[in-house]
């Protein structure tokens, strides 16, 4: 099953999409990865999630991603003696370490670490951002505050802390049970949440220990001034917009956006962009036109990919949700306007000779009649550098390594196709290439493509040759005669 789209389409399974049928038909509709939300749900319900993918897997003979979002510290108030207190504008309100039920005046927060990081001045949300209070006074055993936006605060309610750095590692105890137990099973992609610094994710990548690529979730403002260094250790990126909305001023949200996705693209990081892109479609079978709108700018902002999360998991409309995201896609790449943003700002740092390789890849791809840029890959490395010249030319990655492929699902533009051994040899590989470029549906005899490999083969990073080749093997082996 070929995709007619560069944009890859993120779906979450839960409750409204844990069968076969329907995740089948998620996969069917345009789903190029699965998200398994380790907030919601057992280990043997997601268990039971990754087993029905990989039957889907077998069943179409497509790579399928599968990718673990890790909950991260969840920071909660206490609870309250008759359930709830209505905070006004302007009062005094105080947070501590009391174990005590709360009241007009105070509640427990059971977190030393925050009070440890807060300074006077500093902002406390309640209940994602709805009621907001600025330290006053604090101590490492409670803070006095006042009230800036009222509301209703009840128990065990979240709160976030936008101003300061907190002492928080990224991984609580049940993040670290979750990260083995995501990779025994076999996941391919693990995403990383409450990321404020680049020694969050070494944590991640360390216990992983490269049994899945690691992804961090930007989503507080920590995270967004220190995203270079985030980045830079960090396998895949996420922009994950709800969390961003609710510390940040939620009119900074869209040019973050586009700074990170273009920030990623230049690093060669596959770049996600997720929450509430479809949110309406949970009730409704279409979505709004400002919604579209929105799936849209990221496509043209080239990211690798759009995501659904309550849309696809707990929604009424799952598989309707994934067909619309598709059909914006289409729509979007499908205009010209779109080849000439992705080529205004194709923003590459070459400085390997794997980079001057598929940067000529792509110049003689687009400068010719070339149907597909083909590329050997072992980590996974050159399909990834491939994709962030983003060509105007489909992208086929070929691998005997089915992990490496499962992980490239997630990236722009790629194909990706299973070699049943290693190729040791350049016109294997070229051979390889012609004959997937025709099973496929790229091109025909007649057509040409471009392989990218490296000698010696099935060793990471060595990508150092490029040839022009037909497509029709017979041509292919009559050159290697002559």
């Amino acid at each position: 099953m070929r995709r007619n789209r560069n944009v890859k389409i993120v779906a979450t399974l839960g409750p409204a999409s844990s069968d076969h049928a329907t995740i089948r038909a998620l996969f069917e509709a345009g789903a190029d990865v699965f998200r398994l939300n380790m907030s919601h749900g057992t280990h043997a319900e997601i268990a039971a999630r990754h087993a029905i993918v990989r039957a889907v897997e077998a069943e179409t003979g497509r790579p399928i991603a599968l990718l673990a979002d890790l909950q991260g510290p969840k920071l909660r108030v206490g609870i309250f003696a008759n359930g709830s207190v209505e905070l006004e504008e302007g009062q005094r309100f105080r947070f501590d370490l009391d174990p005590a039920e709360g009241n007009h005046q105070r509640v427990c927060l059971p977190h030393p670490e925050i009070f440890k990081a807060l300074e006077p001045g500093a902002r406390l949300l309640v209940n994602d951002g709805k009621i907001s209070l600025m330290v006053d006074k604090c101590t490492e055993q409670h803070a006095d505050c006042t009230v800036i936006v009222a509301g209703v605060i009840s128990n065990r309610k979240g709160v976030n802390v936008p101003d300061v750095v907190l002492p928080v590692r990224a991984l609580s105890d049940k993040d670290r049970d979750d990260l083995e137990f995501a990779c025994e099973l076999g996941v391919d992609w693990l995403a990383l949440s409450f990321v404020q610094r680049p020694e969050d994710v070494e944590e991640a990548r360390e216990l992983a220990k490269g049994r899945a690529a690691v992804m961090a979730k930007i989503e507080k403002p920590a995270a967004v001034k220190a995203f270079d260094a985030i980045a830079e250790v960090s396998d895949g990126i996420m922009v994950a917009r709800g969390d961003l909305g609710v510390e940040l001023p939620v009119h900074s949200v869209p040019p973050i956006q586009k700074r990170l996705v273009r920030k990623a693209r230049s690093m060669a990081k596959p770049v996600i962009v997720a929450t509430q892109m479809m949110e309406s479609m949970i009730e409704s079978p279409v979505p709004t036109r400002a919604e579209v709108s929105d799936v849209a700018t990221a496509i043209y902002e080239g990211a690798d990919a759009v995501m659904l999360s309550a849309e696809s998991a707990a929604g009424n409309y799952p598989v309707e949700a994934v067909r619309t995201m598709h059909n914006v896609a289409i729509s979007v790449e499908g205009d010209e306007t779109y080849a000439q943003v992705i080529k205004a700002f194709r923003i590459v740092e070459r400085s390997t000779v794997a980079d001057g390789i598929v940067a000529a890849a792509r110049e003689i791809a687009e400068s010719t009649d070339i149907k597909a840029i083909c590329c050997f890959t072992e980590s996974g490395t050159t399909a990834i550098k491939v994709a962030r010249e983003r060509p105007q030319t489909p992208i086929i990655a070929l691998s005997p390594s089915m992990p490496t492929l499962r992980r490239l699902c997630l990236v722009w533009g790629v194909h990706c196709v299973f070699t049943n051994q290693p190729v040791d040899r350049f016109k294997s590989a070229v051979v390889s290439a012609a004959r997937a470029a025709l099973e496929h549906g790229f091109g025909t005899k007649t057509d040409q493509i471009v392989v990218t490999a490296g000698v010696p083969f099935n060793v990471p990073g060595t990508t150092n040759i490029l040839r022009v080749a037909p497509c029709d093997e017979r041509l292919i082996y009559r050159a290697e005669a002559e």
